[in-house]
């Protein structure tokens, strides 16, 4: 039986997921859900998690949620090639540390971007998430040493990207301002490019962005 994947288009925490499914070539059956429906506060979602987010999987009638955790699942369930995480222990944990660096120092720039582009965001509220965004990914700029953030296409990347590309949506549809003069450095304009090449990143883009 195929695992369940419990996901919601726009969601950087489901489409990481949803990369790691495809990278590895697990088969699954996916579930679309809709934040607008209320699809998140059914009784049915909410016993898989109660925390009412995505993503969340069921395999072969385990529910598991947070990304992160299910990331692990996915490789140590299917430990073949190719891998989310390193076998070499050092590799691994850097991919690990930088996974912790993303769910807390992106996120929160990116939480600032959220409340900087609504309805009641000013100029100068833009102006200090762009410029704490920018903080944030120049210590990734210089963290980058080929083409993806942590030796080869890994977790740490599938985790990274969907968090830029929001970032870089919102920017697009309701405050250029925020990146506006470049906000990413060189390299990891370049790894977005690279990114957003892959197979894996254009099967799996938001169905709502297309």
């Amino acid at each position: 039986m195929a695992l369940r994947f419990l996901c919601a288009s726009g969601s950087p925490y489901a489409w990481r997921v949803w990369l790691a499914l495809e990278h590895k070539g697990v088969p699954y059956a996916l579930e679309m859900l809709s934040f607008d429906a209320g699809d998140l506060e059914t009784p049915a979602f909410t016993a898989i998690n109660p925390r009412r987010r995505v993503p969340a999987i069921v395999d072969d009638g385990f529910a598991l949620y947070e990304s992160g955790a299910i990331l692990e699942y996915l490789d140590d369930k299917w430990p073949r090639e190719p891998r989310l995480f390193s076998t070499d222990i050092h590799t691994r944990v850097l991919q690990r540390r930088m996974i912790q660096e993303a769910d807390q120092y992106v996120a929160e720039a990116m939480g600032k971007v959220f409340n900087a582009v609504g309805e009641s965001g000013t100029a100068n509220q833009i102006a200090e998430a762009r410029t704490a965004m920018a903080e944030e990914l120049a210590r990734w700029e210089a963290a980058i040493a080929g083409d993806f953030v942590a030796g080869a296409l890994s977790a740490a990347d599938f985790t990274l990207y969907p968090m830029l590309a929001l970032v870089y949506r919102l920017a697009e549809r309701r405050a250029p301002a925020l990146t506006d003069g470049g906000l990413a450095g060189p390299k990891l304009s370049a790894w977005m490019q690279r990114m957003k090449a892959l197979p894996v990143v254009q099967k799996t883009w938001p169905p709502h962005w297309r």
